[in-house]
């Protein structure tokens, strides 16, 4: 089979460029700068040369191939809502492209879209993107489906990790280096869902692959990890000492990023597994963040 994939150099889609090739797939991954030519060339995929706001570019991709694995979305939070909206305009373009082929559509999304005190599944629905503008993508997707596509959703959690991560952890790491402590939100009993990117890469291909029934995916290892544990493993990892911020205090030590310090979104991947006959086998969080690799200049 032969893949077409959007974000092929980034941290989730260089591994399901990868895994993809390992499995006797041919990749046709989506670059822009001459860095990420190189990557994708380096990992034995061809290159199509574009990015998510070439829709012509995108639309041509996705029909020199017979399926589709959309990870590209830009992480500027400062115009994040623009940012959902050009990932819903993305998508409809796949769509465009897929309608009436019978070719299958995977898109990305978020278990963080379903922030709840009980453990989410897969058939529940976020809010609209009128309230949270990261749902354009699933409402895409949705649409495209509407029309005859073969969509399915992968909601990532919100720490995708492995060596090479840019996102949230990373992110609350360079927060407590700056504070000098590591800090949780009230008791730090809200949990967040992790999984090792090369388990989550493995599911993308296996929708691919098998074709199932459920639409929607949640690749979850670990169903919901304190974020108080998060912080302490990376106050040991910092040699920092670890420390509750309430009120004021959270939103002087986490800024922006309270919001997501602070989200409660235990997730279940039981359909998905069952689907898929999926099943982890990378390292956990935690063992992920005692390697060290997290705390390397």
């Amino acid at each position: 089979m032969r893949v077409f994939v959007t974000g092929a150099s980034g941290f989730v889609g260089s591994a399901i460029v990868d895994d993809l090739i390992k499995a006797g797939h041919q990749v046709l991954g989506l670059a822009r700068s001459e860095s990420s030519v190189e990557k994708v060339k380096a990992a034995g995929a061809d290159v199509h040369h574009g990015d998510i706001y070439d829709l012509e570019s995108i639309k041509q991709g996705a029909m020199q191939c017979d399926a589709v694995i959309h990870t590209a979305f830009n992480h500027d939070f400062s115009k994040f809502k623009d940012n959902c909206e050009t990932d819903r305009k993305v998508i409809a373009t796949l769509g465009e492209a897929l309608r009436g082929t019978e070719k299958p559509l995977v898109v990305t999304s978020g278990v963080g879209l379903l922030r709840s005190d009980h453990i989410v599944t897969e058939d529940e629905l976020p809010q609209s993107s009128e309230v949270m503008p990261r749902a354009a993508s699933e409402e895409a997707a949705r649409a495209a489906a509407a029309q005859g596509v073969d969509a399915y959703i992968v909601r990532l959690p919100p720490t995708t990790h492995d060596k090479g991560d840019h996102g949230f952890i990373p992110m609350v790491i360079n927060m407590d280096k700056e504070k000098g402590m590591a800090a949780y939100v009230g008791d730090g009993s809200n949990r967040w869902p992790a999984v090792h990117r090369s388990d989550a890469a493995t599911l993308y291909r296996l929708i691919i692959e098998k074709r199932p029934e459920l639409k929607v995916f949640h690749p979850v290892a670990e169903e919901g990890i304190p974020f108080r544990e998060i912080a302490e493993a990376i106050g040991k990892g910092l040699q920092l000492p670890v420390e509750s911020k309430s009120g004021e205090e959270a939103a002087a030590h986490f800024g922006w990023f309270l919001h997501y310090a602070s989200f409660n979104c235990p997730s279940s991947s039981e359909k998905t597994r069952a689907a898929l006959n999926w099943e982890p086998k990378g390292p956990s969080l935690m063992a992920d963040l005692e390697a060290g690799h997290y705390f390397k200049k």
